[in-house]
């Protein structure tokens, strides 16, 4: 699973992301390309390599004129009728429009009625479009972020002096994990927490198993005595975590409950088996499997909704047959199969979906072990088909 993890210890900034995202490797020439299927000026692109002895890049974007409009809608229509493909178009929209509503609910205005000012521009622009065009560059399984740091102090910005992170970062840092540092300084700006937020499966600990690349991106503030740099790690990601608690207290009819919560929260498999613990008394294993990348917000789920004090939790590997449904039908009842195939793509296994079982079992008045044998032996021929 290739995964993309953005060490965002310094913050991060539209730029940063940028500069990250051609420093691991995506051709500043198919940046360019990409870009200019987008009317949104006139501008250049300047590069420029290591920083205080560093590799890296920093990116700057030279303005010589603007779209011709600074609102929500008209940025977000240039997007969609431009010739990007979907992919790319549906991230900066969902960007921008996550950045627009930021905007318009710290400044009391409706969604359409938004104008960016300087998050209009065109360097964020080229920002917000360029790192969509990035991401679907390397085509990553799956993207996840640190925490974001949390810092104090004031940003100048269209609406005179505000506290930092700006209102708007502030409104898209909700429910994000953060971590304090003790610096005066604008670490996250609005675009950048757009941005990640838009992209980011989750906030957590680095999920990779294996670094296989790093790409470093740099800012245009210093900070004394602290890099302004965001570090774009890829690799393999450990693929699915195992949580587990013994529940000794629990009334048994709040375990429908939390169950729900955890298969609609992401969980790939969630069990409950008996187990004795100390004082003799009975009590169930609540067994959880999910992605890494969620795993926080699955162990404070349990935390929320059992009696459980403590969650444990280890990365484990698996290995998944690949899978397709198949409807065939049998005496005019469509039936579905779920097939299992092997890495060539070759069908191994298919056996009949319950639910289709027990239609095939009342439509003909039959036993369901019948109806189940029955649509079993067509297992074969659907493998073949």
């Amino acid at each position: 699973m290739a995964i993309a993890y953005f060490d965002c210890f310094s913050g991060i900034a539209g730029d940063m992301v940028l500069g990250a995202l051609i420093d691991l490797g995506m051709p500043i020439k198919h940046l360019e390309a990409e870009l200019s299927k987008v009317n949104i000026g006139s501008y250049k692109i300047l590069k420029k390599r290591d920083h205080h002895g560093v590799a890296g890049t920093n990116l700057k974007v030279e303005v010589k004129s603007g779209p011709g409009s600074s609102s929500y809608s008209d940025l977000d229509t240039l997007i969609a009728k431009s010739r990007l493909g979907k992919p790319v178009r549906e991230t900066a929209r969902e960007i921008l429009s996550r950045l627009a509503k930021a905007e318009g609910k710290v400044h009391r205005r409706r969604v359409e009625k938004v104008h960016f000012h300087e998050v209009g521009a065109v360097d964020s622009l080229v920002d917000i479009i360029g790192s969509a065009i990035g991401l679907d560059f390397f085509g990553f399984d799956a993207v996840y972020s640190s925490p974001l740091p949390m810092t104090r102090g004031k940003v100048s910005c269209e609406h005179g002096v505000l506290p930092v992170p700006a209102p708007a970062a502030l409104e898209l840092m909700k429910g994000v994990p953060l971590k304090n540092l003790d610096i005066d300084g604008e670490m996250v700006t609005p675009t950048g927490a757009a941005i990640i937020t838009t992209v980011a499966a989750g906030f957590c600990e680095c999920p990779l198993q294996v670094i296989s690349s790093v790409g470093v991106g740099f800012g245009d503030k210093v900070f004394p005595d602290f890099p302004n740099v965001l570090r774009i790690m890829t690799g393999e990601g450990f693929p699915v975590v195992v949580l587990q608690s013994n529940i000794d207290d629990m009334n048994p009819e709040l375990f429908d409950h939390a169950i729900e919560r955890l298969f609609a929260a992401g969980a790939l498999d969630v069990e409950m088996v008996p187990v004795q613990m100390k004082k003799n008394r009975p009590a169930v294993r609540l067994s959880v499997l999910c992605p890494w990348g969620i795993k926080d917000e699955l162990i404070d789920l349990i935390l929320n909704e059992t009696s459980s004090f403590g969650v444990r939790f280890w990365p484990v590997d698996r290995k998944v047959l690949q899978r397709k449904m198949v409807t065939k039908k049998i005496k005019r009842l469509g039936v579905r199969f779920k097939v299992g195939m092997n890495a060539d793509g070759k069908a191994i296994k298919a056996y009949p979906e319950y639910e289709d079982v027990k239609r095939f079992a009342k439509k003909f008045k039959i036993p369901i072990q019948e109806a189940y044998c029955a649509l079993l032996s067509e297992a074969r021929a659907v493998c073949l088909a």
